[in-house]
């Protein structure tokens, strides 16, 4: 069983509309997080349910986390002051698989909120080719950041405000037509990852996506957050939280 922690808020900038990066003192998290795990956060005393929120970046003794507004618990969340303590439990699932640079040619792929849990993974990769998705230029964060890690990146817009005019999967379905990608990384909304999954796996690449589910306890107890598989039998859905929340394209249907 994962312990929780009571950790120190020791950094807070909100870095778009609704969006805060939160960083937090968190020595005994920072040294075992995966790239892909989570946190489970308690935000307040208004909300009984902790809040999962993906791991952004970790260094010796602390631990990022960025989040979007959306609700009364991440609302509570939003109003923490730097001093302020909060219960983390984590870090928690399983996360993406870098093997130590076995993978020579790797592509990541991020949509809108999904693109945070993206930036230690490209931190542990060789150069990766990195294709970012937002909604329009006011939404565009953490894309400097991500060219500290890649030569090669690349953000597109909705609406064409900011970037390349379309989607990020458009630039992976032109980007594999031409270069070699041995595996895909990919986190964001349903419809961005099941475009992924398609181009993938018509492609015979390897893939992981990371999914975003709602969470109960966040240590696969309550079933929640539970997925369809491509498995047989009793053993035909996951749990988001424990199984994941990154899978294999293959495993995971992403029904609508």
């Amino acid at each position: 069983m994962k312990r929780s922690y009571n950790c120190e808020l020791i950094y807070k900038k909100e870095i778009a509309d609704g969006i805060f990066d939160f960083r937090i003192n968190a020595p005994d998290i920072a040294s075992s997080a995966q790239c892909g795990q989570f946190l489970h956060i308690k935000c307040g005393e208004g909300t009984l349910l902790r809040r999962p929120v993906s791991i952004c970046d970790t260094s010796d003794n602390t631990v990022r986390f960025i989040f979007e507004v959306r609700g009364k618990g991440t609302g509570e969340l939003a109003a923490f002051k730097e001093g302020d303590f909060t219960d983390v439990l984590g870090p928690l699932g399983h996360g993406f698989t870098t093997d130590n640079g076995k993978y020579k040619n790797p592509v990541v792929i991020g949509g809108g909120i999904g693109v945070f849990p993206l930036f230690k993974l490209v931190k542990s990769l060789n150069d990766p080719t990195v294709f970012l998705g937002f909604r329009n230029k006011s939404r565009v964060v953490m894309s400097d950041e991500f060219a500290e890690y890649s030569k090669n990146v690349t953000i597109a817009t909705d609406d064409g405000s900011f970037g390349y005019s379309g989607f990020a999967v458009e630039l992976l379905r032109e980007h594999i037509k031409t270069s070699p990608a041995d595996i895909i990384y990919a986190c964001g909304p349903m419809p961005m990852l099941r475009a992924v999954k398609a181009i993938a796996e018509e492609a015979d690449i390897l893939c992981e996506i990371s999914l975003e589910q709602r969470m109960g306890c966040g240590i696969g107890a309550c079933l929640v957050c539970s997925c369809e598989t491509n498995r047989d039998g009793t053993d035909r859905y996951a749990r988001v939280c424990k199984n994941g929340p990154v899978f294999l394209s293959t495993e995971v249907t992403l029904n609508d």
